[in-house]
């Protein structure tokens, strides 16, 4: 059985995660303790909240540079999501301009209403909508860029919960797994090698939610 660490930095729902990858068919163990992810197959980093709190909390109490050894040095697959995905970037604009994970070559900028396509080097736009809101809440499609086995199964266009004023602007457009169409599009997801993140959070998105976390524990 896969056992996946989830990273507990204070900012986010675990419980609900640690449900639902059990239900997947892993062993989920919450963890805000860095050495635990020595043992881990895999790790999800969730979230919600301010990107300057939580990286403050990874890099004080050395979590920040645990994922970076597990992952970047030890090939361990990583799992971002929502703030999460953000905290896989160079840097965030929330509250102060904050140094991430360096994971995905990118930054977090605020969602704009209206925008004319905010994911980096893509190009991507959409028709302006008026009633487009900040913060981003409630189901919204999601479509893949490319073949990834975390999207095996799941259609193109399927719907996905969504809870962010905020999105990650890739500079290489070949990190962009996902996009969506709001605010002029924005990523919804990214992939670099063996860490991948959603925007949306697959706990919360039932069937193609759960898909997803299953695709993600078998590969």
């Amino acid at each position: 059985m896969q056992r996946i660490a989830i990273v507990d930095h204070g900012l986010c729902n675990v419980d609900s995660m640690w449900r639902a990858v059990e239900e997947c068919g892993a062993k989920g163990d919450v963890t805000s303790d860095p050495a635990d992810l020595a043992h881990a197959d895999k790790i999800v980093l969730p979230g919600v909240g301010s990107f300057a709190d939580a990286m403050d909390v990874l890099v004080r109490t050395g979590l920040a540079e645990a994922i970076r050894e597990h992952v970047v040095v030890n090939g361990v697959p990583l799992l971002g999501v929502c703030l999460g995905m953000q905290l896989l970037a160079n840097a965030g604009t929330e509250v102060r301009s904050t140094a991430g994970l360096g994971l995905i070559d990118a930054d977090v900028v605020r969602l704009v209403p209206g925008g004319t396509g905010a994911i980096g080097a893509t190009g991507a736009t959409c028709a302006t909508d008026r009633a487009e809101r900040i913060p981003h809440v409630g189901w919204n499609e999601v479509d893949p860029r490319f073949d990834h086995a975390v999207f095996a199964g799941i259609p193109a266009g399927a719907d996905f919960y969504f809870v962010h004023s905020y999105h990650v602007r890739c500079n290489d457009p070949s990190d962009v797994l996902a996009t969506t169409p709001y605010c002029g599009g924005f990523t919804s997801a990214v992939a670099r090698g063996r860490i991948v993140g959603t925007q949306f959070h697959p706990e919360k998105s039932q069937v193609h939610g759960l898909r997803l976390l299953r695709n993600f524990v078998a590969w």
